[in-house]
Formats: structure tokens, C-alpha cells, sequence
């Protein structure tokens, strides 16, 4: 039987880390197998994450082919392996990052990169995107406050008006596909955030 894939959007300090770490307590303690992984993450991925520590400015097509390069490695080697083997997939970050961070971030037209997503993800899609919603400068102020002195990423060292057009992206990208991308309110207490996925992610199980 097929697993599950369940994606998690938002923007920076939306809590994201955290929810994904909770609901696989959840899940397995339900009995299910979890795969947790992250975009960028390990291996092809090591290289990508490298830059954007490094705070590489490099040009809004080389991020997004370097994020589409890694993307399809991360399918083919860890997604769908897990979702075969009948695992509930938890992805940090998936096709919907590069939509809203450089389509609406940086400016890249999205139906084109939606095109490319198409091509690097084949037919293994996301069941469930959890979407993390927050205002920026809240957000930016977590990441700041949780290791003040951690130097910025190539992202999070971006303006706020560039976080406002990511999240903008994100919104609109919720609203034209509503019935898989579902807004949780990154603002909610810890708790109530976890129940409330915790719901979304039953619905999807049940029908699976």
C-alpha cells in the first residue's frame, strides 16, 4: 500500500521544525512508519544547503535550477522509496518553496517554475501541504531571537518586503488549490497548532 506525503510551507520562524517533529511522535506512537526529511537536506542536497549558509547571491534561475536539481534527487532516492514501502512522509519544504520564495520572492515567473516542479517531481506529489501562515516580521524575529548569534542564511537575511511577496505567494497558491494546501496559523499556541494538523493529517490517512 502506498504511503502518505505531507509537505510543510511557510515562511522563516514559522514553526515548522518543531510541528513536523510532534506530529511524527504522534504518528508513530500510532503505529505508522515516519519518514522525516527536508528540502535541501543530506547528500546532493549537502551542496545546496552549503550555499545558501554561505549566503551565496547567486541569480534567481541559478536557485531555482540548484532547488529543482536537489528536489528530484530527494525523490528518487528518499520520497518515493519511503512512499512505497507504505511510510507517512513528513517533507520540510517541497515544490511550493520555490514558488513562493523565488517566484514570489525573487521574481521568476511561477506557471514556468510550476512547469519545471512538473518535470523534477514526476507523479509523486504531496497527499497534504500544511501551510504555516505568519507575518514575516514575526517570523524573522524568531529566527533572530532562537540563536542571535548564527549568521543569516542567503534567505533569511533578505529584506522583509522580499518575506511579504513569499508569503503573498504562498497565500495565493492556498487559495487556487485549497483542497491540499490547508492554512494552520502560525501564531496559535504550540498546542493547538499540533491538534489542529493533527485532524488535517487524519483526514488524509482515513482516505488514503
Amino acid at each position: 500500500m502506498r504511503g502518505v506525503f505531507i509537505t510543510f510551507e511557510g515562511v522563516e520562524g514559522a514553526g515548522k521544525s518543531s510541528l513536523i517533529a510532534g506530529l511524527a511522535d504522534l504518528l508513530r506512537a500510532d503505529g505508522r512508519e515516519v519518514c522525516l526529511t527536508r528540502e535541501p537536506g543530506e547528500g546532493v542536497s549537502a551542496a545546496v544547503r552549503d550555499l545558501l549558509l554561505a549566503g551565496e547571491a547567486l541569480r534567481p534561475l541559478s536557485w531555482a535550477f540548484y532547488m529543482l536539481l536537489d528536489r528530484h534527487e530527494h525523490v528518487g532516492r528518499v520520497v518515493a522509496p519511503a512512499l512505497a514501502r507504505g511510510a507517512v512522509v513528513l517533507c520540510d519544504r517541497f515544490t511550493d518553496s520555490t514558488l513562493a520564495y523565488q517566484g514570489g520572492g525573487l521574481g521568476l515567473p511561477i506557471p514556468e517554475l510550476a512547469r519545471m516542479n512538473a518535470l523534477a517531481i514526476g507523479d509523486t506529489r504531496p497527499d497534504l501541504t500544511i501551510l504555516l501562515d505568519l507575518d514575516p516580521e514575526v517570523g524573522l524575529a524568531r529566527v533572530r531571537a532562537r540563536a542571535p548569534q548564527r549568521a543569516l542564511d542567503r534567505f533569511e537575511a533578505e529584506t522583509l518586503a522580499f518575506h511579504r511577496r513569499v508569503r503573498a505567494a504562498y497565500l495565493e497558491l492556498a487559495g487556487a488549490e485549497p483542497g491540499r494546501i490547508r492554512v494552520v496559523d502560525g501564531l496559535a499556541p504550540r498546542g493547538d497548532v499540533l491538534a489542529r494538523v493533527r485532524v488535517l493529517v487524519g483526514e488524509v490517512l482515513t482516505a488514503a
